[in-house]
């Protein structure tokens, strides 16, 4: 006899499932948009393939295996006791442990957390690598921290998170405030408690203890190989096109070098005061400079550079005119109206460099109108495909050079293009690539939980 669900056509079914996510989550917005995108392009796959429903998928998909809070207590460089709280979201493991960075930003919380992690899982899957999802991270703000303070803050988290982690259970690497700084302080506190060198517990490391060549440029990088695979697809390029890109950190960093050495010129580059425009095209080593080595604002660039300007504020970098728009500050940073604003000025091609940048609104905008979209967990996916293979090379203590790394990179990225476009045809929607990749990543975790039974 057929279930209730079984009853229910697959998108009732979807919308009931999402209604039931809302009410066992509320107030946790950046998770019901993440998990909406995700459940309207499966209702083809569900249609087709009823045993998902049967088997109750999307009901266990949708929950983590497990959500950890913490308290972090540290001390600051006046003696004054701080707390801040942690979060470990170890999202989904039928593929392989878990795998996803650790943010460091005031804005974090649990709804944030989840929603990265249960990305991370879809975007893990499509990088073909044995890597389940996961995410975490602290509400901490390492902004105007001296070394002390990171050093202090990162061991006392790391004090509390050893105890879930480990090279076949739990790998976290870098996001957002983390970078290698903070993973060394991370990987050394880790190594005292353990008393052992377990250098596949973290990625994103030191090249002279276990990290990967091209991991530091492997987001950006794998950024703008996707979008190059879609350009090419309608015979267009980055040769000769005007690039606008948001963020300045290590993903907006080599997402500009990438596409300056493809012959692109980048116009525009912010950070979370303001953005610069240089119309005769960002000088990337100042910015390089800047933000990798002095760690000051983006504001300095217009000392070096007087033709260029400096604005108060992101949201108005998108009134830019470009050819390629790669938004890779932070999630929801791109809404309908900047979409539009891009469209009307004759935007080609969206790559997703930051997790879920663009709203809702915004990707339908872009779809409808017909520019070239590369959704987060495609585009982005570079720098996690690195850090398994970071892992790779840790299990068997061996090391690739950096061209060995960025042509295995290279192609990853072309194979998630590939099986992302070979979803969406097949399911009914050619040429949208958020379909495409969502059903790309979701297939592969789904048979992998039907072949490991209830757990």
């Amino acid at each position: 006899m057929p279930t209730l669900h079984e009853e229910l056509t697959a998108k009732d079914y979807v919308q009931s499932v999402y209604e039931t996510v809302i009410k066992r989550n509320p107030h946790e917005s950046e998770f019901h948009q993440a998990v909406k995108e995700i459940l309207d392009s499966l209702i083809p796959v569900l249609t087709k393939h009823p045993k998902y429903r049967q088997n109750g998928i999307l009901e266990r998909i949708l929950e983590p295996e497990r959500l950890i809070t913490f308290r972090v207590p540290w001390v600051d460089d006046q003696g004054t006791v701080r707390v801040n709280r942690g979060f470990r979201v170890q999202f989904n493991s039928a593929i392989g442990p878990f795998k996803g960075g650790l943010r460091f930003h005031p804005s974090v919380n649990a709804s944030i957390i989840k929603f990265l992690g249960f990305e991370q899982t879809f975007k893990n899957s499509l990088t073909g690598q044995p890597i389940g999802g996961g995410k975490g991270g602290s509400d901490f703000d390492p902004k105007g921290k001296s070394d002390g303070e990171i050093m202090r803050f990162t061991q006392s988290f790391m004090t509390e998170l050893y105890k879930y982690i480990g090279p076949d259970i739990d790998v976290p690497a870098g996001d957002i405030g983390v970078g290698a700084r903070e993973i060394g302080y991370m990987f050394g506190q880790y190594k005292r408690i353990r008393g052992g060198f377990e250098a596949g517990v973290l990625t994103g490391k030191g090249i002279g203890y276990g990290g990967s060549l091209a991991r530091t440029e492997a987001t950006g990088y794998g950024c703008v190989y996707f979008v190059n695979e879609m350009l090419n697809s309608k015979g267009l390029s980055f040769e000769g096109s005007t690039v606008v890109v948001s963020g300045s950190g290590n993903v907006a960093i080599y997402a500009m070098q990438k596409a300056f050495q493809l012959g692109a010129k980048i116009v525009a580059c912010s950070d979370s005061n303001g953005y610069i425009y240089d119309k005769d095209g960002i000088h990337l080593e100042t910015v390089r400079r800047l933000k990798e080595v002095e760690r000051k604002r983006i504001s300095e660039y217009v000392k070096e550079h007087p033709n260029a300007i400096y604005v108060e504020g992101c949201q108005n970098i998108w009134t830019i005119p470009c050819d390629i728009a790669l938004p890779c500050a932070t999630q929801n940073e791109i809404d309908e109206s900047s979409a539009k604003l891009l469209i009307l000025n004759g935007v080609q091609a969206i790559g997703e460099g930051a997790n879920m940048p663009c709203t809702l609104e915004a990707i339908d905008a872009f779809l409808k109108a017909g520019v070239l979209f590369g959704p987060a967990k495609a585009a982005n996916a570079g720098g996690v495909a690195v850090s398994a293979l970071e892992m790779s090379q840790n299990s068997m203590r061996y090391s690739w050079s950096f061209h060995e790394v960025d042509d295995k990179l290279h192609a990853i990225m072309k194979n998630i293009y590939r099986n992302s476009v070979r979803a969406s045809e097949e399911y009914g929607a050619p040429g949208n690539l958020v379909v495409g990749a969502n059903i790309a990543g979701f297939l592969k975790v789904a048979d992998a939980m039907l072949a490991q039974g209830v757990i």
